[in-house]
């Protein structure tokens, strides 16, 4: 299998997809045996992991790799939750050092964020409903009175109807200024265990107890009574991490654009997490800006097969890259089989019946998978993560994230 070959499968685009952008690539920049340098690093990391797990590559299927590495998750999960003091996710005293561990360990600086007093004045205008009525509160003032506001803006996301949040109660986002913006720290908040039976009356089983609001600088834990399950400690740990660098990317975006018309327009776009459908242009190497993971919702999605790069990436390359340096400096940890720099490697195995099947060697897939049970495959962080790499490849890592800021508004990176 020829290197292009390689990458196409690895990203289950069309082989003549793949030859064409590297071909223009190539032409573009002037750099040569880009395919063959990804295609080495990811055979020097796939034999990497297999002698680590034991396991010899000619004789490996897909069903041994993949319980090889759901181990090495389990072995790190159960060490990481040792080296967080074992904390009872049902309640906020014991979270606190988790949540030290984490400021110490994201390398943000301070956001640029709503100010209070516009947060208040978004709760007066359009009053939210379900949360007062389960509250036990008659009026905002009252609930204001005793209520945390940032409490309340996070429950916002769990309580309230996704309808009416987006036609309604979102509606004056739109009439923003950078002006009702200001400098602060990002918080990290472990909600009051009042707000976990509220969340599981209203949400059941779509209850995601990590979230953040990039525009308040808020990364909101909803309790759980729910005992700890495997993955839960590291998962729990770097979606924080991630959601950190999330947050600190997008306060660049929300600073280029206060400097702009048109603020409260730009902002709602960018929390919405819009991704343009329209067409590529045939002139010159374009590569799409994907916000979000769309192949969670559709894995067939065609913006997914055609070049793109995604920032959710980067934020989670960053965190990965802190977790290896806890997993250095702290080896009882086992992260070491775990390194940020692999996020991108995969491999084809046989599986039987089914033929061959794609192998994520991402600390992310297999946490997810992990968590989940070991039930499914999930890919879409390692493809993701390979997209990247080619653009970075060739164009630089530090290139990478500012052309993804320079370009957000039009949702492409134009090369000519």
């Amino acid at each position: 299998m020829t290197p292009i070959q390689k990458i196409a499968h690895l990203l289950r685009t069309p082989e003549s997809s793949v030859a064409e952008l590297f071909a223009k690539m190539e032409k573009l920049t002037g750099k040569t045996g880009v395919a063959e340098k990804i295609y080495q690093e990811n055979e020097t990391v796939v034999a990497q992991k297999l002698q680590e797990l034991g396991i010899e590559r000619e004789k490996a299927d897909a069903p041994e790799v993949e319980a090889g590495i759901l181990k090495k998750v389990a072995e790190a999960d159960e060490a990481f939750f040792d080296f967080l003091g074992k904390p009872d996710f049902s309640r906020q005293d014991s979270c606190n050092a988790m949540i030290e561990t984490l400021k110490k360990t994201a390398k943000v600086g301070k956001g640029f964020f709503v100010k209070e007093e516009k947060l208040r004045n978004f709760l007066f205008l359009n009053p939210p409903k379900n949360i007062m009525e389960v509250l036990g509160y008659q009026t905002v003032n009252e609930m204001m009175a005793k209520e945390d506001i940032y409490e309340i803006f996070a429950a916002l996301r769990f309580v309230e109807n996704e309808r009416w949040l987006n036609e309604v109660f979102f509606r004056p986002y739109h009439d923003i200024t950078p002006d009702n913006f200001e400098e602060r720290e990002t918080q990290i908040k472990f909600l009051n265990e009042k707000w976990e039976p509220i969340g599981q009356k209203f949400v059941g089983k779509k209850l995601h107890n990590i979230s953040h609001l990039k525009e308040l600088g808020l990364v909101f834990l909803i309790p759980t009574k729910k005992a700890k399950t495997p993955g839960m400690a590291l998962e729990t740990f770097s979606l924080v991490l991630h959601y950190l660098h999330e947050i600190d990317f997008y306060c660049r975006l929300f600073r280029k654009y206060a400097a702009q018309p048109d603020f409260g327009n730009n902002l709602v776009r960018l929390v919405s997490g819009e991704v343009s459908a329209l067409s590529l242009s045939e002139e010159g190497v374009n590569w799409r800006i994907i916000q979000r993971y769309l192949g969670k919702n559709d894995p067939q999605d065609p913006r997914l097969f055609e070049p793109h790069v995604n920032p959710e990436t980067v934020h989670w390359f960053k965190a990965e890259k802190e977790i290896d340096t806890i997993g250095q400096a702290q080896p009882q940890t086992k992260l070491a089989y775990w390194r940020s720099v692999d996020d991108f490697a995969g491999e084809l195995f046989p599986a039987g019946k089914k033929g061959d099947e794609l192998v994520s060697f991402d600390l992310l897939d297999n946490l997810i998978s992990l968590t989940h049970g070991g039930i499914g495959k999930y890919l879409y962080h390692q493809q993701e993560a390979l997209w990247n790499k080619i653009f970075m490849e060739f164009m630089g890592e530090e290139k990478l994230e500012e052309m993804i800021v320079e370009n957000m508004e039009k949702g492409v990176i134009e090369l000519k």
